[in-house]
Parts: structure tokens; C-alpha cells; sequence
């Protein structure tokens, strides 16, 4: 009998101290830049739909490196501009996740003058890897 995947629940959190909410949203509501901001992200770029709606799919992968390229199809589930929020799951991939949705919020540092973002908010389930994997990539 086959061992059941394993599934993870967290909660990953950057904090910029110097900068405004307002100044990091623009960044994170472009669903398809992906690549702009999370650092071992080589490229994304739309597959469908239509940019900031609900639907829309992108590809994302990793520069190549001797194990190659790690690669993912995103799929935009919401873009709420006014809370400042959005949630995606990723469609497919060669790195392992069978499930994974994740939401992610720009949120005011306490004592103003920053933002904050957190994500995922749904199980993970995925094979061969150890929660600690998992986060390390989110973190």
C-alpha cells in the first residue's frame, strides 16, 4: 500500500521596513513578473488570459543549473487591487507540488512606514519533499 503524500499548511512573511504598501503592490499585482522579485526566478510570462483577471496563466522557471530548469504553470484564482491581495495555484510542474494555492497580501509594517506580505493558506501536498524544503523556497 502506497504511503499518502504529504501535506503542509504555513505561513511564509517578508516585512520592508522603508517601504509603503502602496509602493509594493504595484510589483506583486503584476501576476506575470513574477521573475521581478523573487530572485531565483529566471523568467515568467503570461500563457492566457487576460492580464490582472481572474483566469489568467503564466510559466515560470528557474535559470539552468546542472539538476536544470525548475518550472511552474500558475493559474490567477483572484486580484483584489483594493485590499491589495491575490491568490494563484500552481496548474503544473517539474519540481514535485500535486497541490498548492497560495494567497499572498501586502499588509502595513506595525508602527507604519512598511509593508508586509504572507502566503500560502492551503495544504501543499507533494512528493519527496520535506515541509522544511518547502518552506525554504517560500521563505
Amino acid at each position: 500500500m502506497e504511503e499518502p503524500e504529504p501535506r503542509w499548511e504555513g505561513k511564509a512573511t517578508a516585512e520592508l521596513k522603508t517601504t509603503a504598501p502602496d509602493q509594493v503592490w504595484p510589483l506583486l499585482e503584476d501576476f506575470c513578473g513574477i521573475h521581478k522579485w523573487f530572485p531565483d526566478l529566471d523568467t515568467s510570462y503570461q500563457v492566457e488570459g487576460e492580464k490582472g483577471k481572474p483566469g489568467l496563466t503564466q510559466y515560470c522557471a528557474t535559470t539552468p543549473a546542472e539538476s536544470g530548469v525548475k518550472w511552474a504553470k500558475e493559474k490567477l484564482l483572484t486580484m483584489d487591487p483594493i485590499q491589495r491581495c491575490f491568490s494563484y495555484e500552481v496548474l503544473d510542474n517539474n519540481i514535485g507540488f500535486n497541490s498548492y494555492v497560495a494567497t499572498i497580501k501586502v499588509l502595513p509594517v506595525d508602527g507604519g512606514g512598511g509593508a508586509g506580505s504572507s502566503g500560502p493558506s492551503r495544504p501543499v501536498r507533494s512528493k519527496g519533499w520535506r515541509s522544511e524544503d518547502f518552506f525554504s523556497i517560500v521563505q
